[in-house]
């Protein structure tokens, strides 16, 4: 989607969050549950268009992974948005299921664009390591590790990943992507509850990489794996066989973050550059 909006037209932008248990993902599928296909359809049927709205999203999720703080975005005509836009939020509390809410609706500034604007995401993922495993009420949000982790040496071990990368042997790889990001935060914190919490933010993050860096990380917890082999695998570049992508369940979309309105559009320029290490060839 372009960051330019028609004339005669408005982007909206939706904060919303959603339980990931019973969605095959965010991304539309013509015969699975998405929450993008729910939302799509919530809108169509409370503002009665005759064609459904096209969401951008500021980070697909994959099936089963949930989210507190999604941001997406739709154009709409000004006619449309003047006769439903202070009524849509409630509508859609009405309509949507109820493992997925929208908290807010609101015009967007110029230049905002939902998925290319954000600066950085911040992910959550939670980890339980009790012997007898995880509260029941908590078990679609927290995964169970069978042994004891040592919350210092993952810190230990994630500290040696910060930074602009090529994380090549923590993603899935996709024809024409970079595989370079920057991971601004990584770090392990044991609530008082027991559960171990890694907080993961980083510029973008390619196909499968919190899940990878958590597995890599968990290894070092319980000790089948130093601290300093996470990033050794990182300078290798090439997946790693050790590494497990652990389960979606665990990982929470927690919040997008965005600049200063005024720098929204520069922003999403960048964002759509194919980036570089320093001193990396052009072939």
């Amino acid at each position: 989607m372009s960051d330019e909006v028609e004339p005669g037209h408005v982007r909206v932008r939706l904060d919303l969050s959603y339980d990931g248990t019973q969605f095959s993902g965010w991304a539309k599928q013509r015969t699975l549950r998405t929450v993008q296909g729910e939302l799509e359809s919530a809108l169509q049927t409370v503002m009665r268009l005759p064609h459904p709205v096209e969401l951008t999203v500021a980070g697909r999720t994959d099936a089963g992974v949930h989210a507190r703080g999604q941001v997406a975005q739709f154009d709409l005509a000004d006619e449309v948005w003047a006769e439903h836009g202070d009524k849509l939020l409630r509508r859609l509390a009405g309509r949507l299921p109820h493992d997925v809410r929208v908290w807010r609706v609101a015009e967007a500034p110029a230049g905002f664009n939902a998925r290319f604007s954000a600066v950085w995401r911040r992910y959550a993922y939670r980890v339980g390591d009790h012997q007898g495993g995880v509260d029941p009420l908590r078990r679609s949000h927290v995964l169970w590790h069978p042994w004891p982790l040592d919350v210092d040496a993952m810190n230990e071990a994630a500290a040696e990943l910060l930074g602009e990368h090529d994380f090549a042997a923590y993603c899935r790889r996709r024809e024409g992507a970079t595989t370079i990001r920057t991971l601004q935060q990584l770090s392990w914190v044991r609530g008082e509850d027991g559960i171990v919490t890694a907080t993961v933010r980083a510029d973008a993050f390619c196909h499968n990489m919190v899940r990878s860096l958590v597995g890599a990380l968990l290894h070092v917890g319980d000790g089948h794996r130093p601290a300093d082999w996470p990033g050794k695998v990182l300078r290798a570049g090439v997946r790693d066989s050790s590494v497990h992508v652990v389960k979606p369940h665990g990982l929470t979309l927690e919040e997008v973050g965005y600049p200063a309105d005024e720098l929204l559009a520069a922003r999403s320029r960048e964002a759509r550059n194919i980036r570089t290490l320093p001193g990396a060839g052009c072939c």
